[in-house]
């Protein structure tokens, strides 16, 4: 009897004893949404600064084509969208040393392209492009002269010579195959035919004609440093 009672006041016991849990912390749902909200603001901010910084840029760009459509006039076709050089472009000096396309960015640029024996065709490019700098006068030192030449030959002295003349173009080597990823001649033309402008940021926008009418180019170049003047400044 007594062992009998004794097992059942046991087994109420066992029966009836409160169950012990352990309670972890879990994430307050403010914290949660107050840190959401930090990410958030903070990829607002990272955008606001972009978009402020740009924000020169698009202005002239909108103004030129957009505000002031009489202005668009152009005489050379405007390349849409403006193509930015490739990273991996192959430039490289005369002497072989790799040069980053990055380097030529900060200024406004007039290209030519041709091989090193530059027959007729570059050298009456080269002969416009000394030209209409030079006729930008004061504007002058916002624009540079490049010529990329095209295969692995030595340019012809007198061409050298010729281009060294006054400020200074900045000669590159750069394969034909691979400049084509960047620039492109009109249908029915070669990539000599053309005289190309690139913006300070590296993007070819602007395509002149073959042949061109050397005051009908400058008057675009004029209009596109008018536009750019508020955030451009001469030099690298």
């Amino acid at each position: 009897m007594s062992g009998s009672n004794s097992s059942g006041r046991g087994g109420s016991v066992a029966t009836d004893a409160p169950l012990a849990f352990t309670v972890h912390s879990l994430p307050s749902p403010a914290l949660a949404d107050d840190e959401a909200r930090r990410t958030a603001s903070g990829r607002w901010k990272m955008l606001g600064i972009l978009a402020v910084c740009a924000a020169p840029v698009v202005a002239s760009y909108f103004t030129y084509f957009v505000v002031r459509p009489q202005a668009r006039t152009n005489y050379g076709e405007l390349v849409t969208p403006a193509r930015a050089a490739p990273d991996g472009l192959p430039l490289a000096t005369l002497a072989g040393e790799a040069v980053a396309p990055s380097s030529l960015q900060g200024q406004w640029l007039l290209v030519v392209v041709g091989g090193a024996a530059c027959e007729r065709t570059c050298e009456s490019q080269l002969l416009l492009q000394r030209q209409l700098r030079e006729a930008l006068g004061p504007e002058k030192g916002r624009v540079d002269k490049v010529w990329l030449v095209s295969d692995a030959a030595a340019p012809r002295a007198e061409v050298l010579q010729a281009v060294a003349h006054g400020d200074p173009v900045t000669v590159l080597r750069v394969p034909a195959e691979a400049l084509a990823r960047w620039l492109e001649p009109a249908p029915g033309h070669a990539l000599g035919d053309h005289l190309y402008v690139v913006d300070p940021m590296g993007r070819w926008m602007m395509r002149e004609p073959a042949s061109p009418d050397a005051s009908r180019v400058k008057r675009d170049l004029d209009r596109l440093l008018r536009a750019s003047a508020g955030w451009d400044r001469a030099g690298r």
